[in-house]
Protein backbone atom coordinates (compact mmCIF):
# COMPACT_ATOMS: atom_id res chain seq x y z
CA UNK A 1 0.00 0.00 0.00
CA UNK A 2 1.31 3.76 -0.94
CA UNK A 3 0.92 5.51 1.89
CA UNK A 4 2.91 8.78 1.42
CA UNK A 5 4.31 10.17 -2.07
CA UNK A 6 6.03 13.75 -1.89
CA UNK A 7 7.32 15.32 -5.33
CA UNK A 8 10.34 18.39 -4.74
CA UNK A 9 11.62 20.54 -7.90
CA UNK A 10 10.41 18.33 -11.01
CA UNK A 11 8.63 20.41 -13.42
CA UNK A 12 6.47 22.37 -12.75
CA UNK A 13 6.10 20.89 -8.87
CA UNK A 14 8.13 22.79 -6.29
CA UNK A 15 7.04 20.53 -3.27
CA UNK A 16 4.00 18.39 -3.57
CA UNK A 17 3.02 15.80 -1.03
CA UNK A 18 0.03 13.07 -0.90
CA UNK A 19 -1.08 11.31 1.55
CA UNK A 20 -3.20 8.54 0.35
CA UNK A 21 -5.83 5.99 1.69
CA UNK A 22 -6.99 2.75 1.54
CA UNK A 23 -9.95 1.88 -1.04
CA UNK A 24 -10.32 3.77 -3.94
CA UNK A 25 -7.77 7.33 -3.95
CA UNK A 26 -9.14 9.19 -7.54
CA UNK A 27 -7.16 12.34 -8.86
CA UNK A 28 -9.18 14.67 -10.98
CA UNK A 29 -8.06 18.01 -12.57
CA UNK A 30 -8.19 19.64 -16.54
CA UNK A 31 -6.63 18.26 -18.58
CA UNK A 32 -3.00 19.46 -18.61
CA UNK A 33 -2.76 20.53 -15.22
CA UNK A 34 -0.28 17.63 -14.19
CA UNK A 35 -2.10 14.35 -13.32
CA UNK A 36 -0.62 11.58 -15.09
CA UNK A 37 3.01 13.01 -14.00
CA UNK A 38 2.12 12.80 -10.76
CA UNK A 39 2.26 9.14 -11.90
CA UNK A 40 5.42 9.45 -13.67
CA UNK A 41 7.03 10.86 -10.88
CA UNK A 42 6.03 7.08 -9.22
CA UNK A 43 7.38 5.28 -12.27
CA UNK A 44 10.72 7.17 -12.09
CA UNK A 45 10.99 6.79 -8.00
CA UNK A 46 10.50 2.57 -9.03
CA UNK A 47 13.01 2.07 -11.51
CA UNK A 48 12.16 4.15 -14.78
CA UNK A 49 14.08 7.01 -16.68
CA UNK A 50 13.87 10.60 -16.41
CA UNK A 51 14.41 13.34 -18.96
CA UNK A 52 17.05 15.93 -17.26
CA UNK A 53 15.25 18.85 -18.10
CA UNK A 54 12.34 18.31 -15.96
CA UNK A 55 14.46 19.15 -12.86
CA UNK A 56 12.45 22.62 -12.13
CA UNK A 57 14.99 25.42 -13.19
CA UNK A 58 16.86 27.02 -10.70
CA UNK A 59 17.34 23.57 -8.77
CA UNK A 60 20.47 21.35 -8.64
CA UNK A 61 18.24 17.85 -8.27
CA UNK A 62 14.96 16.60 -8.23
CA UNK A 63 13.55 14.16 -5.36
CA UNK A 64 10.88 11.91 -5.41
CA UNK A 65 9.86 10.16 -1.63
CA UNK A 66 7.33 7.65 -1.03
CA UNK A 67 6.60 5.40 2.19
CA UNK A 68 4.78 1.90 1.30
CA UNK A 69 3.64 -0.47 3.79
CA UNK A 70 4.33 -4.17 3.09
CA UNK A 71 2.14 -7.05 3.77
CA UNK A 72 3.72 -10.38 3.17
CA UNK A 73 2.36 -13.80 4.77
CA UNK A 74 -0.21 -11.74 7.16
CA UNK A 75 2.96 -9.12 8.53
CA UNK A 76 2.74 -5.82 7.88
CA UNK A 77 6.14 -3.06 7.49
CA UNK A 78 6.90 0.33 6.17
CA UNK A 79 8.93 0.46 3.80
CA UNK A 80 10.63 3.87 2.54
CA UNK A 81 12.13 4.81 -1.19
CA UNK A 82 13.52 8.02 -2.19
CA UNK A 83 15.23 8.57 -5.55
CA UNK A 84 16.77 12.08 -7.00
CA UNK A 85 17.71 13.30 -10.03
CA UNK A 86 21.00 15.64 -10.79
CA UNK A 87 20.67 18.29 -13.04
CA UNK A 88 24.30 18.81 -13.73
CA UNK A 89 24.91 15.10 -14.48
CA UNK A 90 21.53 13.83 -15.51
CA UNK A 91 22.45 10.84 -13.01
CA UNK A 92 20.05 9.41 -10.43
CA UNK A 93 20.49 7.87 -7.25
CA UNK A 94 18.29 5.74 -4.96
CA UNK A 95 17.81 4.89 -1.57
CA UNK A 96 15.92 2.04 0.27
CA UNK A 97 15.56 2.83 4.04
CA UNK A 98 17.84 5.23 4.22
CA UNK A 99 20.56 2.71 2.14
CA UNK A 100 22.04 2.65 -1.11
CA UNK A 101 20.10 0.56 -3.37
CA UNK A 102 20.49 -0.39 -7.34
CA UNK A 103 18.09 0.39 -9.88
CA UNK A 104 17.53 -3.30 -10.76
CA UNK A 105 17.01 -3.68 -6.73
CA UNK A 106 14.55 -0.76 -7.88
CA UNK A 107 12.45 -2.94 -10.71
CA UNK A 108 12.75 -6.10 -8.39
CA UNK A 109 10.53 -4.33 -5.91
CA UNK A 110 8.68 -2.67 -8.28
CA UNK A 111 5.84 -5.58 -9.02
CA UNK A 112 5.46 -5.94 -4.94
CA UNK A 113 4.81 -2.30 -4.88
CA UNK A 114 2.76 -1.31 -7.56
CA UNK A 115 0.62 -2.35 -10.80
CA UNK A 116 0.19 0.63 -13.29
CA UNK A 117 -2.65 -0.20 -15.58
CA UNK A 118 -2.20 2.59 -18.23
CA UNK A 119 -2.70 3.00 -21.91
CA UNK A 120 0.49 1.37 -22.72
CA UNK A 121 -0.57 -1.47 -20.83
CA UNK A 122 -3.98 -1.66 -23.21
CA UNK A 123 -1.52 -1.60 -25.84
CA UNK A 124 -0.18 -4.92 -24.35
CA UNK A 125 -3.33 -6.92 -24.52
CA UNK A 126 -2.84 -6.65 -28.42
CA UNK A 127 0.14 -8.64 -28.02
CA UNK A 128 -0.18 -12.69 -28.13
CA UNK A 129 2.75 -13.00 -26.14
CA UNK A 130 0.97 -11.23 -23.29
CA UNK A 131 -1.79 -13.47 -23.26
CA UNK A 132 0.65 -16.69 -22.30
CA UNK A 133 1.78 -14.63 -19.77
CA UNK A 134 -1.73 -13.77 -18.40
CA UNK A 135 -2.98 -17.25 -18.59
CA UNK A 136 0.34 -18.59 -16.92
CA UNK A 137 -0.43 -16.11 -13.89
CA UNK A 138 -3.23 -18.17 -13.24
CA UNK A 139 -1.72 -22.06 -13.42
CA UNK A 140 -2.15 -23.98 -10.76
CA UNK A 141 1.37 -25.27 -11.20
CA UNK A 142 2.91 -22.25 -11.88
CA UNK A 143 6.62 -23.55 -11.78
CA UNK A 144 6.24 -25.29 -14.98
CA UNK A 145 6.74 -22.31 -16.60
CA UNK A 146 9.95 -21.53 -14.88
CA UNK A 147 10.57 -25.08 -15.29
CA UNK A 148 10.02 -25.28 -18.87
CA UNK A 149 12.56 -22.21 -19.18
CA UNK A 150 15.21 -23.79 -17.15
CA UNK A 151 15.03 -27.23 -19.57
CA UNK A 152 14.96 -25.41 -23.13
CA UNK A 153 18.19 -23.41 -21.57
CA UNK A 154 19.84 -26.23 -20.19
CA UNK A 155 19.07 -28.26 -24.02
CA UNK A 156 20.20 -24.98 -25.61
CA UNK A 157 24.02 -24.81 -23.65
CA UNK A 158 24.28 -28.40 -24.57
CA UNK A 159 23.47 -27.70 -28.24
CA UNK A 160 25.30 -24.98 -28.22
CA UNK A 161 28.09 -27.30 -26.32
CA UNK A 162 27.95 -29.17 -29.54
CA UNK A 163 28.19 -26.97 -31.96
CA UNK A 164 31.31 -25.76 -30.24
CA UNK A 165 33.04 -29.07 -30.00
CA UNK A 166 31.90 -30.22 -34.21
CA UNK A 167 33.17 -26.83 -35.03
CA UNK A 168 36.69 -27.25 -33.26
CA UNK A 169 37.01 -30.94 -34.26
CA UNK A 170 36.62 -29.53 -38.15
CA UNK A 171 38.98 -27.26 -37.63
CA UNK A 172 41.60 -29.81 -35.99
CA UNK A 173 40.56 -32.53 -38.82
CA UNK A 174 41.94 -29.50 -41.65
CA UNK A 175 44.78 -29.26 -39.30
CA UNK A 176 45.94 -32.90 -38.78
CA UNK A 177 48.42 -33.51 -41.34
CA UNK A 178 49.78 -30.37 -40.34
CA UNK A 179 49.75 -30.81 -36.61
CA UNK A 180 51.73 -34.58 -37.20
CA UNK A 181 54.23 -32.93 -39.12
CA UNK A 182 55.10 -30.16 -36.25
CA UNK A 183 54.91 -33.34 -33.86
CA UNK A 184 57.26 -35.49 -35.88
CA UNK A 185 59.72 -32.56 -36.40
CA UNK A 186 59.85 -31.11 -33.04
CA UNK A 187 59.95 -35.19 -32.02
CA UNK A 188 63.18 -35.19 -33.80
CA UNK A 189 64.92 -32.18 -31.93
CA UNK A 190 63.28 -32.96 -28.70
CA UNK A 191 64.15 -29.25 -27.81
CA UNK A 192 63.93 -28.24 -24.37
CA UNK A 193 62.94 -24.60 -22.56
CA UNK A 194 66.03 -22.56 -22.05
CA UNK A 195 68.39 -25.14 -23.97
CA UNK A 196 69.34 -22.48 -26.37
CA UNK A 197 70.08 -19.61 -23.98
CA UNK A 198 71.43 -22.49 -21.99
CA UNK A 199 73.96 -23.53 -25.16
CA UNK A 200 75.03 -20.24 -26.16
CA UNK A 201 76.59 -19.10 -22.24
CA UNK A 202 78.40 -22.90 -22.48
CA UNK A 203 79.64 -22.01 -26.06
CA UNK A 204 80.67 -18.91 -24.78
CA UNK A 205 82.14 -19.83 -21.81
CA UNK A 206 84.01 -22.96 -23.71
CA UNK A 207 85.26 -19.82 -25.93
CA UNK A 208 86.59 -18.12 -23.37
CA UNK A 209 88.09 -21.26 -21.73
CA UNK A 210 89.74 -21.63 -25.23
CA UNK A 211 91.21 -18.58 -24.98
CA UNK A 212 92.71 -18.53 -21.71
CA UNK A 213 94.07 -21.66 -22.35
CA UNK A 214 96.19 -19.88 -25.70
CA UNK A 215 97.61 -17.34 -22.69
CA UNK A 216 98.63 -19.91 -20.34
CA UNK A 217 100.35 -21.77 -23.20
CA UNK A 218 101.86 -18.92 -23.96
CA UNK A 219 102.90 -18.59 -20.22
CA UNK A 220 104.64 -21.54 -19.59
CA UNK A 221 106.25 -21.38 -22.87
CA UNK A 222 107.63 -18.20 -21.98
CA UNK A 223 108.82 -19.75 -18.61
CA UNK A 224 109.95 -23.20 -19.78
CA UNK A 225 111.46 -22.61 -23.37
CA UNK A 226 114.72 -24.30 -23.98
CA UNK A 227 117.29 -21.35 -23.61
CA UNK A 228 115.13 -18.63 -24.08
CA UNK A 229 112.42 -19.89 -21.11
CA UNK A 230 112.77 -17.73 -18.08
CA UNK A 231 113.92 -20.43 -15.97
CA UNK A 232 117.04 -20.89 -17.70
CA UNK A 233 117.33 -16.82 -18.30
CA UNK A 234 117.37 -16.58 -14.59
CA UNK A 235 119.51 -19.58 -13.43
CA UNK A 236 122.58 -18.01 -16.15
CA UNK A 237 121.76 -15.13 -14.33
CA UNK A 238 122.04 -16.21 -10.66
CA UNK A 239 125.78 -18.22 -11.47
CA UNK A 240 127.07 -14.83 -13.11
CA UNK A 241 125.82 -12.83 -9.91
CA UNK A 242 127.70 -15.89 -7.91
CA UNK A 243 130.47 -16.05 -9.95
CA UNK A 244 130.75 -12.48 -9.80
CA UNK A 245 130.10 -12.22 -5.74
CA UNK A 246 133.22 -14.63 -5.55
CA UNK A 247 135.55 -12.29 -7.39
CA UNK A 248 134.65 -9.08 -6.09
CA UNK A 249 134.44 -9.84 -2.72
CA UNK A 250 138.12 -10.56 -1.47
CA UNK A 251 138.72 -7.31 -3.45
CA UNK A 252 135.60 -4.64 -2.38
CA UNK A 253 134.48 -5.76 0.53
CA UNK A 254 131.71 -2.86 0.71
CA UNK A 255 130.50 -4.87 -2.12
CA UNK A 256 129.77 -7.98 -0.50
CA UNK A 257 126.83 -7.66 1.33
CA UNK A 258 124.84 -6.48 -1.91
CA UNK A 259 125.74 -9.18 -4.22
CA UNK A 260 124.36 -11.51 -1.72
CA UNK A 261 121.26 -9.82 -1.37
CA UNK A 262 120.73 -9.97 -5.05
CA UNK A 263 121.83 -13.79 -5.61
CA UNK A 264 119.12 -14.34 -2.82
CA UNK A 265 116.31 -11.96 -4.62
CA UNK A 266 117.53 -14.15 -7.75
CA UNK A 267 116.97 -17.36 -5.82
CA UNK A 268 113.10 -16.00 -4.31
CA UNK A 269 112.09 -14.96 -7.89
CA UNK A 270 112.91 -18.49 -9.38
CA UNK A 271 111.10 -20.35 -6.65
CA UNK A 272 108.32 -17.94 -7.12
CA UNK A 273 108.55 -18.47 -11.39
CA UNK A 274 108.61 -22.28 -10.36
CA UNK A 275 105.34 -21.67 -7.94
CA UNK A 276 103.48 -19.69 -11.12
CA UNK A 277 104.13 -22.32 -13.71
CA UNK A 278 102.74 -25.12 -11.11
CA UNK A 279 99.75 -22.90 -11.34
CA UNK A 280 99.71 -22.12 -15.01
CA UNK A 281 99.87 -26.08 -15.30
CA UNK A 282 96.77 -26.72 -12.84
CA UNK A 283 94.76 -23.76 -14.90
CA UNK A 284 95.80 -26.06 -17.97
CA UNK A 285 94.75 -29.05 -16.61
CA UNK A 286 91.26 -28.14 -15.95
CA UNK A 287 90.53 -25.85 -18.70
CA UNK A 288 91.12 -28.71 -20.74
CA UNK A 289 88.16 -30.75 -19.13
CA UNK A 290 85.17 -28.46 -19.95
CA UNK A 291 82.78 -29.08 -22.83
CA UNK A 292 82.43 -30.31 -26.30
CA UNK A 293 82.62 -26.82 -28.45
CA UNK A 294 81.68 -29.14 -31.10
CA UNK A 295 79.06 -30.60 -29.93
CA UNK A 296 77.46 -27.70 -28.79
CA UNK A 297 77.84 -25.79 -31.80
CA UNK A 298 76.06 -28.96 -33.79
CA UNK A 299 73.38 -28.99 -31.17
CA UNK A 300 72.56 -25.24 -31.92
CA UNK A 301 72.77 -25.54 -35.37
CA UNK A 302 70.36 -28.94 -35.25
CA UNK A 303 67.81 -26.27 -33.13
CA UNK A 304 68.00 -23.24 -35.78
CA UNK A 305 67.11 -25.42 -38.18
CA UNK A 306 64.04 -26.50 -36.59
CA UNK A 307 63.34 -22.91 -36.01
CA UNK A 308 63.82 -22.39 -39.69
CA UNK A 309 61.17 -25.39 -40.44
CA UNK A 310 58.37 -24.06 -38.11
CA UNK A 311 59.30 -20.18 -37.85
CA UNK A 312 59.05 -19.60 -34.40
CA UNK A 313 61.58 -19.14 -31.57
CA UNK A 314 62.42 -22.35 -29.84
CA UNK A 315 60.32 -21.33 -26.39
CA UNK A 316 57.07 -21.03 -28.82
CA UNK A 317 58.14 -24.38 -30.24
CA UNK A 318 58.03 -25.92 -26.95
CA UNK A 319 54.93 -24.78 -26.13
CA UNK A 320 53.68 -25.33 -29.40
CA UNK A 321 54.81 -29.73 -28.85
CA UNK A 322 52.25 -29.47 -25.87
CA UNK A 323 49.35 -27.65 -27.73
CA UNK A 324 49.90 -30.15 -30.45
CA UNK A 325 49.92 -33.23 -28.64
CA UNK A 326 46.85 -31.82 -26.33
CA UNK A 327 45.28 -31.21 -29.78
CA UNK A 328 45.88 -34.29 -31.16
CA UNK A 329 45.11 -36.21 -27.81
CA UNK A 330 41.55 -34.26 -28.27
CA UNK A 331 41.09 -35.60 -31.74
CA UNK A 332 41.50 -39.09 -30.61
CA UNK A 333 39.52 -38.66 -27.58
CA UNK A 334 36.55 -36.79 -29.02
CA UNK A 335 34.61 -38.80 -30.69
CA UNK A 336 33.60 -40.05 -27.19
CA UNK A 337 32.57 -36.75 -25.61
CA UNK A 338 30.93 -36.30 -28.82
CA UNK A 339 28.59 -38.88 -28.13
CA UNK A 340 27.99 -38.27 -24.43
CA UNK A 341 26.79 -35.00 -25.62
CA UNK A 342 24.54 -36.68 -27.74
CA UNK A 343 23.16 -38.57 -24.98
CA UNK A 344 23.14 -35.46 -22.86
CA UNK A 345 20.97 -33.92 -25.21
CA UNK A 346 18.77 -36.48 -26.22
CA UNK A 347 17.81 -36.45 -22.14
CA UNK A 348 17.03 -33.20 -22.22
CA UNK A 349 15.10 -33.42 -25.34
CA UNK A 350 13.30 -36.02 -23.23
CA UNK A 351 12.89 -33.80 -20.22
CA UNK A 352 11.55 -30.55 -21.74
CA UNK A 353 9.08 -32.71 -23.84
CA UNK A 354 7.28 -34.26 -20.79
CA UNK A 355 7.12 -30.28 -19.24
CA UNK A 356 6.10 -28.83 -22.56
CA UNK A 357 3.09 -31.42 -22.35
CA UNK A 358 2.12 -30.82 -18.53
CA UNK A 359 2.48 -27.33 -19.65
CA UNK A 360 -0.20 -27.78 -22.33
CA UNK A 361 -2.47 -29.85 -20.65
CA UNK A 362 -2.28 -27.19 -17.79
CA UNK A 363 -2.98 -24.26 -19.84
CA UNK A 364 -5.96 -25.81 -21.40
CA UNK A 365 -7.64 -26.31 -17.99
CA UNK A 366 -6.78 -22.86 -17.29
CA UNK A 367 -8.11 -21.34 -20.14
CA UNK A 368 -11.27 -23.12 -19.83
CA UNK A 369 -11.80 -21.23 -16.00
CA UNK A 370 -10.12 -18.00 -17.03
CA UNK A 371 -12.28 -17.40 -20.11
CA UNK A 372 -15.06 -18.31 -18.35
CA UNK A 373 -14.18 -15.56 -15.10
CA UNK A 374 -13.54 -13.22 -17.43
CA UNK A 375 -16.45 -13.34 -19.65
CA UNK A 376 -18.74 -12.97 -16.51
CA UNK A 377 -16.61 -10.28 -15.29
CA UNK A 378 -16.73 -8.71 -18.99
CA UNK A 379 -20.50 -8.92 -18.94
CA UNK A 380 -20.91 -7.32 -15.72
CA UNK A 381 -18.73 -3.81 -16.96
CA UNK A 382 -21.47 -3.66 -19.79
CA UNK A 383 -20.82 -5.98 -22.81
CA UNK A 384 -23.09 -8.44 -24.32
CA UNK A 385 -24.81 -11.25 -22.43
CA UNK A 386 -23.47 -12.92 -25.80
CA UNK A 387 -20.44 -12.57 -25.03
CA UNK A 388 -18.27 -15.24 -25.63
CA UNK A 389 -14.22 -15.30 -24.66
CA UNK A 390 -11.58 -19.01 -25.19
CA UNK A 391 -8.31 -19.34 -25.53
CA UNK A 392 -6.87 -21.17 -28.99
CA UNK A 393 -3.61 -23.05 -28.96
CA UNK A 394 -1.05 -22.27 -31.89
CA UNK A 395 2.18 -24.23 -32.20
CA UNK A 396 5.16 -22.68 -32.41
CA UNK A 397 8.32 -24.85 -32.59
CA UNK A 398 10.95 -23.80 -29.55
CA UNK A 399 13.19 -26.36 -30.70
CA UNK A 400 13.94 -28.54 -33.49
CA UNK A 401 11.09 -31.60 -33.49
CA UNK A 402 10.08 -29.61 -29.79
CA UNK A 403 6.74 -27.56 -30.58
CA UNK A 404 5.35 -25.77 -27.37
CA UNK A 405 1.32 -24.70 -28.29
CA UNK A 406 1.15 -20.77 -27.25
CA UNK A 407 -1.90 -19.31 -25.84
CA UNK A 408 -4.31 -16.58 -27.71
CA UNK A 409 -7.06 -14.85 -26.21
CA UNK A 410 -10.03 -14.79 -28.97
CA UNK A 411 -13.25 -13.67 -28.69
CA UNK A 412 -16.97 -12.44 -30.20
CA UNK A 413 -18.27 -9.85 -28.53
CA UNK A 414 -21.61 -10.24 -30.36
CA UNK A 415 -23.76 -12.78 -31.44
CA UNK A 416 -22.99 -14.61 -35.10
CA UNK A 417 -19.74 -13.44 -34.59
CA UNK A 418 -16.76 -16.01 -35.52
CA UNK A 419 -14.09 -15.80 -32.44
CA UNK A 420 -11.30 -13.08 -33.65
CA UNK A 421 -7.68 -11.73 -32.13
CA UNK A 422 -8.59 -9.52 -29.32
CA UNK A 423 -6.49 -6.86 -31.15
CA UNK A 424 -8.43 -7.10 -34.51
CA UNK A 425 -11.35 -5.62 -33.10
CA UNK A 426 -11.82 -4.58 -29.72
CA UNK A 427 -11.42 -0.21 -29.32
CA UNK A 428 -9.83 1.18 -27.00
CA UNK A 429 -12.91 1.60 -24.71
CA UNK A 430 -13.26 -2.09 -24.66
CA UNK A 431 -9.45 -2.55 -24.14
CA UNK A 432 -9.50 -0.51 -21.17
CA UNK A 433 -12.89 -2.67 -19.38
CA UNK A 434 -10.77 -6.00 -20.50
CA UNK A 435 -7.83 -4.54 -18.70
CA UNK A 436 -10.03 -3.88 -15.45
CA UNK A 437 -11.69 -7.39 -15.74
CA UNK A 438 -7.75 -9.21 -15.75
CA UNK A 439 -6.88 -7.36 -13.15
CA UNK A 440 -9.41 -7.72 -11.39
CA UNK A 441 -9.23 -11.43 -11.53
CA UNK A 442 -5.65 -10.69 -10.12
CA UNK A 443 -6.78 -8.60 -7.29
CA UNK A 444 -5.53 -10.00 -3.63
CA UNK A 445 -5.20 -8.41 -0.30
CA UNK A 446 -1.23 -8.99 -0.41
CA UNK A 447 -1.31 -7.88 -4.60
CA UNK A 448 0.45 -4.12 -5.07
CA UNK A 449 -1.40 -0.80 -4.84
CA UNK A 450 -3.34 -0.94 -8.47
CA UNK A 451 -3.20 2.42 -10.11
CA UNK A 452 -5.04 2.94 -13.31
CA UNK A 453 -4.38 5.55 -15.59
CA UNK A 454 -7.28 7.00 -17.41
CA UNK A 455 -8.95 3.75 -17.38
CA UNK A 456 -12.13 5.38 -18.46
CA UNK A 457 -11.05 6.38 -22.23
CA UNK A 458 -13.48 5.28 -24.89
CA UNK A 459 -16.46 4.40 -22.38
CA UNK A 460 -19.28 6.32 -21.03
CA UNK A 461 -23.17 5.92 -20.06
CA UNK A 462 -24.41 3.22 -17.88
CA UNK A 463 -20.89 1.31 -18.28
CA UNK A 464 -18.96 4.37 -16.29
CA UNK A 465 -20.89 2.96 -13.95
CA UNK A 466 -20.24 -0.42 -13.98
CA UNK A 467 -16.43 0.27 -14.49
CA UNK A 468 -16.52 2.29 -10.80
CA UNK A 469 -18.22 -0.42 -9.15
CA UNK A 470 -15.62 -2.59 -10.31
CA UNK A 471 -13.19 -0.38 -9.36
CA UNK A 472 -14.93 -0.07 -5.81
CA UNK A 473 -14.74 -3.82 -5.65
CA UNK A 474 -11.49 -3.84 -6.04
CA UNK A 475 -10.59 -1.00 -3.38
CA UNK A 476 -12.60 -3.23 -1.00
CA UNK A 477 -9.53 -5.84 -1.12
CA UNK A 478 -7.02 -3.26 -1.82
CA UNK A 479 -5.66 -0.10 -2.41
CA UNK A 480 -6.58 1.16 -6.16
CA UNK A 481 -5.50 4.90 -7.36
CA UNK A 482 -7.31 6.06 -10.29
CA UNK A 483 -6.73 9.53 -12.55
CA UNK A 484 -10.51 9.69 -14.21
CA UNK A 485 -11.92 12.58 -16.50
CA UNK A 486 -15.87 11.22 -15.23
CA UNK A 487 -17.66 12.53 -12.20
CA UNK A 488 -19.27 9.01 -12.21
CA UNK A 489 -15.77 7.49 -11.45
CA UNK A 490 -14.90 10.26 -9.03
CA UNK A 491 -18.17 10.13 -6.90
CA UNK A 492 -16.99 6.30 -6.03
CA UNK A 493 -13.29 7.25 -4.47
CA UNK A 494 -13.15 7.20 -0.95
CA UNK A 495 -10.21 9.56 -1.11
CA UNK A 496 -10.74 12.35 -3.97
CA UNK A 497 -7.56 14.83 -5.18
CA UNK A 498 -7.85 17.66 -7.47
CA UNK A 499 -4.53 18.79 -9.56
CA UNK A 500 -4.43 22.24 -10.70
CA UNK A 501 -2.02 24.83 -12.30
CA UNK A 502 -1.15 28.20 -10.18
CA UNK A 503 0.63 31.50 -11.62
CA UNK A 504 2.65 33.33 -9.13
CA UNK A 505 5.02 35.92 -9.45
CA UNK A 506 5.09 35.01 -13.20
CA UNK A 507 5.95 31.39 -12.23
CA UNK A 508 3.87 28.38 -12.83
CA UNK A 509 3.15 25.89 -9.98
CA UNK A 510 1.38 22.19 -10.12
CA UNK A 511 -0.77 21.57 -7.06
CA UNK A 512 -2.66 19.11 -5.43
CA UNK A 513 -4.99 18.82 -2.67
CA UNK A 514 -7.41 16.20 -0.48
CA UNK A 515 -10.96 18.08 -1.03
CA UNK A 516 -13.31 17.57 1.60
CA UNK A 517 -16.94 17.31 1.38
CA UNK A 518 -17.86 20.35 0.10
CA UNK A 519 -15.37 21.06 -2.58
CA UNK A 520 -15.00 17.43 -3.41
CA UNK A 521 -18.87 18.26 -4.49
CA UNK A 522 -17.68 21.63 -6.36
CA UNK A 523 -15.06 19.46 -8.50
CA UNK A 524 -17.85 17.05 -9.70
CA UNK A 525 -19.87 19.55 -10.69
CA UNK A 526 -17.31 20.81 -12.88
CA UNK A 527 -16.29 17.82 -14.22
CA UNK A 528 -20.21 17.10 -15.24
CA UNK A 529 -19.78 20.42 -16.61
CA UNK A 530 -21.56 22.61 -13.89
CA UNK A 531 -24.81 20.77 -14.23
CA UNK A 532 -24.74 17.59 -12.01
CA UNK A 533 -25.45 17.44 -8.35
CA UNK A 534 -24.31 14.80 -5.96
CA UNK A 535 -26.82 13.19 -3.66
CA UNK A 536 -26.57 12.59 -0.06
CA UNK A 537 -25.92 8.86 -1.01
CA UNK A 538 -22.67 9.20 -3.06
CA UNK A 539 -21.92 6.12 -3.96
CA UNK A 540 -25.14 4.96 -5.53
Amino acid sequence: MLELLRIRNLALIDDLELEFGLGLNVITGETGAGKSFILRALDFLLGEKLAVNLVRPGHDKARVEAVFMMRENGASSEMVIRRELSAQSGRSRVWVNDELASQESLKRLRPRLILHASQHSQQQLRLPSFHARLLDRFLGQPELVHEKERCLNALTTLVERRRELEERLRDLRDRKDLLEYQRGEIAKVDPKSGEEEELEARKQTLRDQAQAQQHVDAAIGLLCAPETGLHDALGRLRKVVLNLESLLAPRVPETAPKAISDSEALLQFGEHLHDLEQRLRGVARIQTAQGDLDAIEARLWELSQLKRKLKRPLDEIVRLKEEVDANLSYLDASGLDLKQLEREIHEAKNSLAEVLEKLDKERRQTAIDVGRRLSLDLRELGFSEYLKLEFTFAPLEIFPGLTEYRPRLLWAPNPGQPFQPLEDIASGGELSRVLLAIIGLMADVDNPTLIFDEVDAGIGGMTLHKVGDRLRGLAAVQQVLVITHWPQLAAQGDTHFQVRKEVLDGATYTRCTALEADEREEELRRMAGGGWRVEEDTTR
